[in-house]
């Protein structure tokens, strides 16, 4: 989740999401240590790609149409150039392709604080539901610390030259509440903001890739992959859009697309 450099992150993605090193403040999405799993069993995951077919964030599909990942996953594409696979265990083969109608970001999102980080993507035609197609409900209240957590995508599995998996993977985190976050424990401080909610695990996390995707907890979702340092280093948790603060704003932006 946090970057590297410009010069690193043009070479790294048109489409991948990416971390920097503790100081560093290029703040973008990130599984490290995880392991493979299946889209039965996270059947709301979805890879949100180019038209080429390139995997560069993931997405929760909440409706038969509509699908939440990160603002910034969302800066440097049109609608028109964007598709959404759904129902494969892989990236880039299998289950449903479908192009995107429009997307939108949250109004208050702010790249430089990373407050705010949610999209809704609206697909250019309904889903019919399956036992790998199938959405999820959105978390109304935080979860409190502790409280066990998954997260899935597609991307690397270490922070650097590692490429990223055709299967899904997850991994296990725990969850953080804001004031735990910004705790003397941790690195952040007051980077962390209201609109975030954190997770960690024993060199476990996202990566990059993994931007956008699911947090996952009690069957609901928690958090969108946003941003941190590193992928997995210790005392700098992965840190994730808290979904309790924006579900209100994700309803009605779906509603309206």
């Amino acid at each position: 989740m946090n970057r590297l450099s410009i010069s690193i992150l043009a070479l790294m993605a048109c489409c991948v999401a990416s971390n920097a090193f503790p100081d560093t403040e290029f703040p973008f999405g990130r599984i490290v240590n995880g392991e493979e799993t299946t889209i039965e069993n996270h059947p709301y995951q979805v890879s949100i790609q180019t038209t080429k077919g390139s995997h560069f964030c993931g997405g929760s599909l909440i409706s038969e149409d509509c699908v939440v990942t990160a603002a910034h996953c969302m800066q440097s594409y049109k609608a028109s150039e964007m598709q959404v696979r759904l129902g494969s265990t892989q990236r880039n083969s299998g289950g449903e392709v479908i192009g995107v109608k429009a997307f939108k970001f949250h109004e208050g999102y702010n790249s430089d604080l990373m407050v705010n980080d949610v999209a809704v993507i609206k697909l250019s035609s309904p889903v019919r539901f399956t036992s790998k197609i199938r959405p999820i409900a959105l978390a109304k209240e935080a979860p409190k610390s502790g409280t066990k957590a998954t997260v899935s995508g597609w991307g690397t599995t270490c922070f650097m030259l590692c490429s990223s998996p055709n299967n899904l993977l997850d991994v296990v985190v725990s969850l953080l509440d804001v004031k735990d976050c910004s705790s003397d424990q941790f690195k952040y401080g007051s980077k962390i903001m209201d609109t975030m909610v954190c997770a960690e695990g024993e060199k476990k996390d996202a990566c990059q890739g993994d931007s956008g995707g699911p947090l996952v907890a009690n069957s609901q979702l928690v958090g969108v992959v946003s941003w941190g340092n590193g992928c997995a280093w210790s005392g700098y948790p992965g840190v994730y859009c808290d979904v309790s603060t924006v579900y209100k704003w994700i309803e009605d932006t779906c509603a309206k697309l």
